[in-house]
């Protein structure tokens, strides 16, 4: 589905629309886009796989010693930003995969791991990971002297129709960007916080999706910024209102075709489907330190909000951690909810894709679906259902993630090192903090 970019077009495009900087992306092991411009003179040295950077401070990648890196741009990622104009002259944007000075990947960069674990895939026989991501975003006001603050843009609520609100026109604007820039959008709404938007565009293939998503976030912070707001996916950024999330949609296509559907299955779901389904629910707990990264993202897994706590699936109830949509053959899929917006997409998807086909390999079904409210169940009730809680704490997922071989084998040991030196990092600077809530409950101690 991705659209195919010659080098022909991206030199005609840089002559028509007067591109003056290209702005080489890629991504580091927390999700953090970074970017590398440099002027249009540089055009062949981009195009022929030049370009070269130091990597020595970029988190997750090498050591000083190590410090040469270079940039292998995909065509397929070519654009023009919408909000530069052809008098002044525009920029263009390729994402670009990391790569050593000998030309090998870069085992460190986690878009090379995705194509890795993807090539794995395609090995057993299916053509293409499809992702569908919904990522929910708050946006805040800006303060007076134009710092962050967390005052909501509004105090709407899901699907309000606050029309002339500043979050609202903004809301529209990143609409009529993103389709500038060649996305489906197939929704955007208010969601069940105040000031917390959703913006939905068209599932892809599993690459292109994760690009799209670092694509889509940089737009929403952008936008956001003319309207002096300022947009945060943060799991839960404020005490009280629900967190963000991305539910994570899956489907694997083999032969031209959805390979989890099936017209005579219960909800309409392949052998195939509920096999992948039994891995991930399987692994779930490791996943979660991937899905749900930051010590930020366990005050959104609790119970109270929509936001998933216990390992299970459903159709359409959506107190589990894995829903069933209602679809056609096309959209029948497994809807991951657990997941939120910090999470590193090509990481994630490198998870959810091992452990996935893993299910397919071993064989095994899941446990039965979940019919009644979760949150409604004695933990009794739970557990004779065989139903298991979350990590409760980044903590925990950590030390659920260091104890499984199959999720830690969907990454280069590269980035296995890295990822739990940062999180455990993370986690003891988290730790020793004292937070306000502290001070307030004991300082008279």
């Amino acid at each position: 589905m991705s659209k195919v970019i010659t080098e022909e077009e991206i030199r005609k495009d840089v002559e028509e629309k007067n591109v003056r900087f290209l702005r080489l992306a890629f991504t580091d092991i927390n999700g953090t886009l970074k970017n590398l411009e440099v002027p249009v003179s540089q055009l062949d040295d981009v195009l022929g796989n030049q370009t070269r950077f130091d990597g020595s401070s970029i988190d997750g990648f090498v050591r000083l010693e190590e410090s040469d890196m270079v940039l292998y741009p995909d065509l397929a990622t070519w654009l023009v930003l919408p909000w530069t104009t052809v008098e002044e002259g525009t920029i263009g944007r390729l994402v670009c995969s990391v790569h050593n000075v000998d030309g090998t990947p870069f085992e460190g960069d986690p878009r090379n791991n995705l194509k890795k674990v993807i090539a794995e895939m395609e090995e057993m026989g299916f053509s293409d990971f499809e992702i569908g991501f919904e990522a929910e975003f708050f946006l805040f006001k800006e303060g007076k002297n134009g710092e962050e603050t967390t005052k909501v843009s509004d105090h709407s609520s899901y699907f309000d129709m606050a029309s002339e609100d500043e979050g609202a026109k903004c809301r529209r604007e990143i609409v009529e960007t993103l389709e500038k820039l060649g996305f489906r959008v197939e929704a955007a709404h208010h969601e069940v916080g105040d000031g917390q938007q959703e913006i939905d565009f068209r599932f892809d293939n599993a690459l292109a999706t994760a690009d799209k998503l670092q694509t889509f976030k940089m737009v929403v912070k952008t936008i956001a910024r003319k309207y002096h707001l300022h947009a945060s996916f943060m799991a839960k950024p404020v005490e009280g209102l629900a967190g963000n999330g991305m539910h994570t949609n899956m489907s694997l296509l083999k032969d031209g075709k959805n390979a989890f559907y099936d017209k005579d299955g219960q909800y309409h779901l392949s052998t195939t489907a509920l096999t992948f389904l039994n891995g991930i629910l399987e692994h779930a707990r490791a996943i979660t330190c991937v899905a749900n990264p930051t010590v930020n993202s366990y005050k959104r897994l609790i119970p109270g909000f929509e936001a998933p706590v216990y390992i299970s699936w459903a159709s359409r109830n959506r107190s589990p951690m894995v829903r069933i949509p209602n679809a056609n053959e096309v959209g029948t899929r497994l809807e991951m909810r657990s997941t939120d917006p910090t999470a590193n997409p090509y990481l994630l998807l490198s998870a959810c894709l091992k452990a996935g086909l893993t299910g397919i390999k071993e064989g095994k079904l899941p446990m039965a679906p979940v019919t009644s409210n979760l949150f409604e169940m004695t933990d009794d009730e739970r557990k004779e259902l065989g139903i298991k809680p979350l990590p409760s704490t980044l903590h925990n997922a950590i030390k659920a993630f260091k104890e499984d071989e199959v999720v830690k084998s969907a990454f280069s040991e590269h980035i296995i090192d890295s990822f739990l030196e940062l999180k455990e990092t993370e986690w003891a600077l988290y730790t020793q903090s004292v937070s306000e809530w502290e001070v307030k409950r004991y300082f008279n101690y």
